[in-house]
């Protein structure tokens, strides 16, 4: 019985370090925390919060560039920007044909991921077929007793 029961703690160590790699949880972006979630089988990102000069309440900036003048009012913080993006495994590691939203353009525009082996995200939007994006890491956030929140990077160490 001794020799399951380290065994069966041996993967589940083993399963915590090496099988945190997945797309879900919280991303720094270059100018946001954006939250993946499984949303009916497909990939949604909600901004969280948004990087603003102090004093400035991320709440309050608007989707001001948005093509759609109907949406114009809304404020980004809570806005899903990926779409279309398919879960077909929990383990998937890349994502095709899906669109993304930037809201400092107001534009839509074709979209992959890609979940490297470094736990990167690597987020491209694409126009014809050119694409071009950003890297996203990943973090750790944990919500204190008085409903703050606190994110720091996942791996410290990662390098580009």
């Amino acid at each position: 019985m001794k020799k399951y029961t380290f065994i069966l703690s041996f993967l589940l160590i083993s399963t915590n370090i090496f099988g945190e790699t997945n797309i879900f949880g919280h991303w720094l972006t270059s100018g946001s925390i954006v939250k993946i979630e499984n949303c009916d089988d497909y990939i949604c990102a909600k901004i969280e919060t948004l990087f603003v000069e102090d004093g400035v309440d991320p709440k309050q900036i608007l989707d001001d560039q948005n093509k759609d003048k109907s949406l114009r009012s809304r404020p980004l913080v809570g806005i899903n920007i990926l779409d279309n993006f398919l879960i077909k495994d929990i383990n998937q590691k890349t994502f095709k044909g899906g669109k993304i939203y930037d809201p400092r353009r107001g534009k839509t525009y074709k979209s992959n991921l890609y979940l490297n082996d470094n736990g990167i995200l690597r987020v491209e939007g694409c126009v014809a077929f050119i694409c071009d994006g950003e890297d996203w890491r990943p973090l750790e956030v944990t919500i204190n007793e008085d409903g703050t929140k606190e994110a720091v990077l996942k791996n410290s160490s990662q390098s580009d």
